[in-house]
């Protein structure tokens, strides 16, 4: 869907749950609130609600006053935190896309620094709340909601590390690990994070999407939702006229590593060959542990 699709969907009237389940890394389920809700009300049942609430996403209007809209994320958080003091609270400084750069700092550190306060007048300060400027128009929602989901994986730390080792022994300048049917990125290496890096990598994404459609995916390959993932052993490189090389490399139908690099580091194919493999081998371990460790517990109940 185009962003200017999104202006004839019609207003969330009730709450919504969705269950996402892409992959071994993101599995979780999605409440989506109406924006008439009053979530600190006991009609939600805060209890339940937030009991088992790991992230709490909330999105303010930047072009509509904010004053009604902290006041209830006020509240919300301070019923929320009661319950749960490990909850994450994401607050989305939405619709920025017609502000400068300028105004859009200034209009988060205005929101920020209101919230803050309001927090530290009900002696709220130990709450987690991170700020995100997002817009529909640009791949912003998607790196804010990666950043969310990155909260939620309990081996981030790890795949952080592991992908560290990858850029480190291959030169690699960026590499990233790709939810493919959502382009939310679980993970990536610890330096700084570059909005046209991860927008051009997720673009990379859609083009071996669609020339899968067309080529590589086989009859039943294309999920119930229209949804369909790069064929099995998908591998892709482009080449930009800036010397830059772009490299899509499967790790199972729903993951995939697209990493930055020059073209001089491509030329080392056996060298890039074996640390895939061995990156690989390594995802596959850490995710498979922590299931015989549940299977051993389960067996000795």
């Amino acid at each position: 869907m185009s962003p200017h699709e999104t202006l004839f969907l019609d207003s969330t009237n009730k709450l919504v749950k969705n269950d996402i389940a892409n992959s071994s890394f993101v599995q979780f389920e999605v409440w989506d609130f109406p924006g008439h809700v009053d979530t600190a009300s006991a009609a939600v049942k805060p209890e339940v609600t937030f009991g088992g609430c790991a992230a709490l996403v909330w999105v303010i209007d930047a072009q509509d006053d904010h004053a009604e809209g902290l006041a209830r994320l006020h509240s919300t958080i301070a019923t929320a935190y009661r319950i749960n003091p490990s909850i994450v609270f994401d607050v989305f400084v939405h619709k920025v896309d017609s502000f400068s750069d300028d105004q859009r700092i200034e209009c988060q550190r205005e929101i920020q620094n209101l919230l803050q306060e309001e927090l530290a007048a009900s002696r709220l300060q130990q709450a987690k709340v991170n700020f995100h400027l997002t817009s529909i128009y640009d791949h912003s929602v998607f790196e804010a909601f990666s950043k969310v989901v990155q909260q939620l994986i309990p081996q981030f730390p790890i795949l952080e590390n592991l992908l560290d080792i990858l850029v480190t022994s291959c030169r690699i300048e960026k590499a990233f690990l790709f939810d493919v049917i959502s382009k939310i990125y679980i993970a990536t290496d610890s330096s700084p994070v570059d909005m046209q890096s991860y927008e051009i990598c997720a673009d990379m994404i859609d083009v071996v999407i669609d020339v899968s459609c067309i080529y590589g995916l086989r009859e039943g390959e294309i999920d119930a939702q229209g949804f369909s993932a790069p064929a099995t052993d998908s591998n892709c490189v482009i080449s930009l006229s800036s010397g830059t090389v772009l490299s899509l490399r499967e790790v199972n139908r729903s993951v995939a590593l697209v990493c930055i690099l020059k073209d001089s580091v491509l030329q080392q194919q056996g060298l890039l060959e074996y640390n895939y493999s061995q990156f690989c081998d390594a995802l596959f371990q850490l995710f498979r542990v922590p299931s015989r460790q549940t299977n051993a517990a389960v067996a000795a109940t």
